[in-house]
């Protein structure tokens, strides 16, 4: 019973520090070690039993293996933001956005523009970055209150494109290898609920932004905020928006080949792009890349902590357990499919990270059943996508508190009634559908 009490008590704990601002770097391995010594795992490694898990080495394997494994995204993608900055390319795209369609549809465009990235290919914590510099130069425009920027983010990018049929996010490829199904498996229903989750999200969200601007919320400026000359020529919109063009194009074409790899090559030829279409208006060009990668270091390490507590979440008993009864709940198979990723996806702050734990477990259960396969792909994706926005997940970290500065007890009500509870009912409604027969 302890190690239960510990396992699902530091994850409440890690949440409730997150929300109170504690520094990850501090609360994350403080909570892992919580789950540690309540699961009985050694320490240290050198006081571990032969082939038992230890608290250093898998918090360390955790962290590191993530930080390896996706920084030179993380810093691609920082810069690349920072350039669209610097030549003023994200502010003539907001300007050219706000002449068009008008300031009430500011919020909208955030949405779309996150939206196109995340489907071209563009890792879901690198959109971020890269959208920023045009929602913040957006939402001033439009004197829309900050705080609502990570929720606009977090529906363009981990919402119905990061886990749609057809979608090169890896969350909508690992169940490929498990059940013989391809990307666009139960593409039907993944347009239904894909329409229900934009339409639904941005309608909710523009709502909450209206209740908010109705008692007196505006945009309120800060130092480290983009200084906007309004006497500062601009480069032209159409050009502004090439390098955006060009990382899509470039991910897509080279995602089979290259893998996430095709992300910093993409991301790379945005910013010479950038600077190739627009190089005149930009104002420094080292202290734009020293800003981006001293940037990239700062978000890649907040979210390296909460991956290190997911790796040693990972290696307690009590977790090996709990997958064990989600694995095999009784009754519908995509319910249960469901709750077991989301369940998972949640203790480990990770949507992609909960599915490489789980298919390998769900996958031969359910296909031994005789489950389809395709409606299992599907909601097993959607699924994904829902707990792992609760506020210590690793994106969830990174765009609210490294990308936009923002504090969670401002941020995360909007971004989680978007992220966490949108993508629930979404799976609600894809497994209604697929009993249907659709």
């Amino acid at each position: 019973m302890l190690a239960y009490i510990g396992l699902f008590g530091s994850l409440v704990l890690l949440v409730y520090l997150t929300m109170r601002g504690v520094n990850l770097l501090i609360s994350a391995p403080l909570t892992a070690l919580i789950a540690a010594l309540t699961n009985g795992l050694a320490f240290f490694p050198q006081t571990a039993n032969d082939n038992q898990a230890n608290f250093l080495t898998s918090y360390m394997d955790g962290f590191t293996g993530f930080v390896g494994s996706w920084y030179l995204m993380f810093m691609a993608g920082a810069i690349f933001g920072k350039v669209m900055e610097d030549t003023g390319a994200a502010d003539s795209v907001s300007k050219w956005i706000v002449e068009k369609i008008g300031v009430k549809y500011a919020t909208y465009a955030v949405v779309l523009a996150a939206a196109v990235l995340t489907y071209g290919g563009v890792s879901v914590f690198i959109v971020a970055f890269s959208v920023y510099p045009m929602a913040i130069s957006l939402f001033k425009q439009a004197n829309l209150p900050r705080r609502f920027i990570p929720a606009a983010l977090g529906l363009g990018s981990v919402t119905f494109t990061m886990t749609s049929a057809g979608s090169p996010e890896i969350q909508n490829w690992i169940p490929i290898p498990y059940l013989g199904t391809t990307p666009y498996a139960g593409w039907q229903v993944s347009i239904v609920v894909a329409l229900f989750m934009a339409i639904g999200g941005a309608l909710w969200l523009n709502w909450m932004i209206k209740r908010a601007v109705k008692k007196g919320e505006v945009f309120i400026e800060r130092s480290t905020d983009p200084v906007v000359d309004e006497t500062r020529k601009l480069p032209s919109p159409i050009l502004s928006l090439v390098p955006l063009v060009v990382v899509l194009l470039i991910s897509f074409i080279f995602h089979d080949s290259l893998g996430t790899s095709a992300l910093i090559v993409a991301l790379t030829s945005g910013c010479i792009m950038a600077y190739l279409v627009s190089y005149k208006y930009a104002k420094s060009v080292s202290a734009t890349l020293a800003a981006g990668a001293m940037g990239a270091v700062v978000a890649i390490a907040n979210t390296a902590a909460v991956v290190g507590f997911g790796g040693v979440v990972k290696a307690t008993p009590s977790f090996v357990a709990t997958v064990d009864v989600m694995t095999n709940i009784p009754g519908n198979p995509l319910i249960g499919g469901a709750v077991a990723i989301a369940v998972i996806a949640g203790l480990t702050g990770s949507a992609s990270g909960g599915q490489t734990i789980a298919m390998p477990l769900l996958a031969p259960h359910y296909i031994d059943m005789g489950v389809n396969t395709e409606a299992l792909h599907r909601t097993i994706a959607i699924a994904s996508g829902s707990l792992d926005s609760l506020p210590h997940g690793g994106y969830v970290v990174t765009t609210i508190n490294s990308v936009c500065n923002e504090k969670h007890k401002d941020a995360y009500l909007p971004f989680g009634a978007l992220t966490v509870i949108i993508p629930i009912i979404g799976t609600i409604v894809a497994i209604v559908l697929f009993s249907l027969g659709m």
